[in-house]
Formats: structure tokens, C-alpha cells, sequence
């Protein structure tokens, strides 16, 4: 019996070499994620390793597309490898390209506070800033103005709650959001109330300084926030984000607080009982 073979169309180099390009570039992604969260590296070559893992994924698209006229034209296979780089590609500048547009769109700062004539301090994270990191001094006038004009909202918070309820209250967000606590006072004997802590930005894990302030205002309190980014001279608005969340959720956690009861007034001691007099003799 005779047998037909028939022969099968070869695959196109380009659709194959996109393909591994695009998977070499999510493997570099996640690796430089990795290196930044960790700490593996210094900040530096890791935002180096991320940018060239983007510049691979770029180099995926085209092979991809130029895969697709090669495989049209000369009736090859490959578009399944030439459709999975594409996805990739795609997905890895998806976020980067948003970034873009808010660096268009946003002022060209790093360091956002609710007070920018008096802003908080750094003082125990700017014993742990790395030497290569922005500096804890605020930018000046010139931040506060671009800060104004982009975020209007920007606002200290002032409560009728005492400064210790607001430092409490205060406290109870910074924990739920998981910020690495480096340093705490609560305010007492006249003294401003302090919170300083490192938070992380969502995909990269960057690291951002945060300070918050807690002041007695007359009778109740003001709370003043400075959030700062580490490193870079702009924050794409992540800072700005933080600032304006964090103030509506100390806001409401200080709304579901109890009122405060005044103190009871000491009650006075009651005297001995008075003695009955003895009985007076009644005259018949």
C-alpha cells in the first residue's frame, strides 16, 4: 500500500524569534520587580534591568508584526507564536504608557505635603535614606506652587478631636495599610504627635517616605501629611494619591470614634448622720 506524505509548511524564524524575545522580556520584568521589592540590587540597575526588559518587548512587537507580513506573503506558520509575543508586548508597556501620559499631564515633582510653608520634618528617616536618595529638605516654594496649581485638594486636616484621638486614630490607618512603622510619638506635654514611615508603590515596590503631623489647634487638632519619593525627580502623582487617601481615611476613622466623655465631677464625702437630740421633757 502506498503511502502519501505530505509536507508540512515551515514555521516562520520571525514569528518563532518574537516569541522568545517577548518571553525573555516578561522573565526580565519580573525578574528587575523582583530585584527592586527585594533589595537585591541597588535602585539604579534595577530600573536599568526593567527599562531593557521594555526595550525587548518593543524589539517582540516588531518581529511580531514583521512575522505577519513574512508569513502572508510566503504562506509560512507561526502566527500563534507571532499572537502570543504581541500579547506580551503588549501587556508589559501597557502600565509604562500610562505613566507616560501622566508624566505629560502632571507637574514634575517628587515630594507632596498638606503644609508646604511648614512641612513636616523627616528625622528618623533621614537617618535611613540611602546617600544616593532625594534629599529630606522640601523643594521650596517652587514644588509649592506646581503642587498648588495640580493638586488643590491638598489640604491639612483639622478635627474637633483631641490631639490624642487624632494621633490614635491616625496610628490605626497607618497600621491597616501595612506601612513599615520606623518611628512614633504621641503628642504630650505640649509636644506635636509624629508617625514616620516607609510605604511602597503597587507594581515596583518603590519606596516612599511618609511623615505625619499631629498639632493641638485651639481645641481640637490639625493633622499635616508629607509624603516623598526616594529616588527620581517625578512621582507620576503617586504621592499626591497617598497624601489625599490618607487624609480621607484618617478623617473617617476619626468620624467612628466615640465621643469623648468629660470627666465626672468627685462626688463629695458624705458627713457622719446627724445624732438625735435626746427628748425634751413636755411640760403637764
Amino acid at each position: 500500500m502506498l503511502r502519501r506524505y505530505i509536507a508540512e509548511q515551515p514555521t516562520s524564524r520571525l514569528a518563532i524569534w518574537a516569541r522568545r524575545t517577548a518571553v525573555f522580556s516578561l522573565i526580565a520584568t519580573i525578574l528587575a520587580i523582583v530585584i527592586v521589592r527585594w533589595g537585591v540590587l541597588e535602585f539604579k540597575p534595577a530600573l536599568a534591568t526593567f527599562g531593557g526588559a521594555l526595550v525587548f518587548s518593543i524589539i517582540a512587537l516588531l518581529l511580531a508584526f514583521a512575522a505577519f507580513v513574512v508569513i502572508w506573503r510566503d504562506g509560512l506558520i507561526g502566527i500563534g507564536y507571532s499572537l502570543t509575543a504581541i500579547g506580551i508586548g503588549l501587556a508589559l508597556l501597557a502600565y509604562p504608557s500610562y505613566l507616560a501620559v501622566a508624566a505629560y499631564r502632571l507637574p514634575w515633582i517628587y515630594d507632596i505635603t498638606t503644609d508646604p510653608i511648614d512641612p513636616p520634618r523627616f528625622e528618623a528617616l533621614a537617618r535611613v535614606r540611602p546617600r544616593d536618595a532625594n534629599p529630606v529638605i522640601y523643594a521650596g516654594l517652587s514644588s509649592a506652587e506646581q503642587q498648588r496649581n495640580a493638586y488643590p485638594e491638598i489640604e491639612p486636616l483639622e478635627q474637633e478631636a483631641t490631639p490624642q484621638a487624632s494621633y490614635d486614630a491616625t496610628l490605626a490607618v497607618v497600621t491597616k495599610r501595612k506601612w513599615n512603622i520606623v518611628a512614633r510619638r504621641p503628642p504630650e506635654r505640649g509636644r506635636e504627635g509624629r508617625i514616620e514611615a516607609v510605604a511602597r508603590t503597587a507594581i515596583m515596590g518603590l519606596r516612599e517616605d511618609v511623615v505625619i503631623r499631629v498639632r493641638a489647634d485651639g481645641q481640637g487638632s490639625r493633622i499635616d501629611v508629607r509624603s516623598s519619593s526616594r529616588y527620581g525627580s517625578f512621582d507620576f502623582g503617586s504621592n499626591a494619591t497617598r497624601v489625599r487617601t490618607l487624609v480621607d481615611d484618617i478623617d473617617d476613622a476619626i468620624g467612628r470614634q466615640k465621643p469623648e466623655q468629660p470627666a465626672a465631677a468627685p462626688k463629695k464625702a458624705k458627713g457622719p448622720p446627724a445624732k438625735a437630740s435626746p427628748a425634751q421633757p413636755r411640760n403637764r
